[in-house]
């Protein structure tokens, strides 16, 4: 069962991995729903909370498929599967990092945001927090089974 569910992880994280490097070419489509938006002062309606550069995206890029990696030598995925303590402790961290991000920082990402309303605020409560709530517990079973 862990050994079907790291596989979709390393799927799921792989493809976001990939978008992040399809923007940090210069790619805009979808770019405008994945960033957090600020309400809009004197009617100018919502802004987005940051600009990210092409190195930030390439570097989240990256640290998307080094989740991936570490997935798939837990699993077994590709390589032969490694026990060490230390990959579990570190993939259970990423759990935890995951769970965090669902949670959200009380203002603008998470199921407890405060700023409602624009798009991303919809995806976010109704896509990517519960995706990052299904990808912990999946990280945990794949880090602990």
């Amino acid at each position: 069962m862990s050994f079907v569910i790291a596989r979709w992880i390393v799927g799921v994280f792989t493809f976001i991995g990939m978008v992040h490097v399809y923007w940090a070419a210069g790619g805009k489509w979808g770019s405008t729903a994945v960033i957090p938006q600020l309400p809009g002062e004197f009617a100018r309606g919502p802004r987005p909370a940051f600009k990210p550069s092409a190195l930030a995206s390439f570097l989240v890029a990256m640290g998307l498929v080094v989740i991936a990696l570490l997935v798939c030598l837990r699993a077994g995925l590709y390589f032969d599967p490694v026990d060490h303590q230390a990959l579990q402790w570190g993939i259970s961290t990423i759990a935890l990092i995951m769970f965090a991000r669902a949670i959200g920082d009380s203002e603008l990402v998470g199921f407890f945001k405060k700023v409602s309303g624009s798009r991303f605020a919809r995806l976010d409560t109704f896509f990517y927090s519960p995706l990052c709530l299904v990808l912990g517990a999946g990280l945990l079973v794949v880090a602990w089974a």
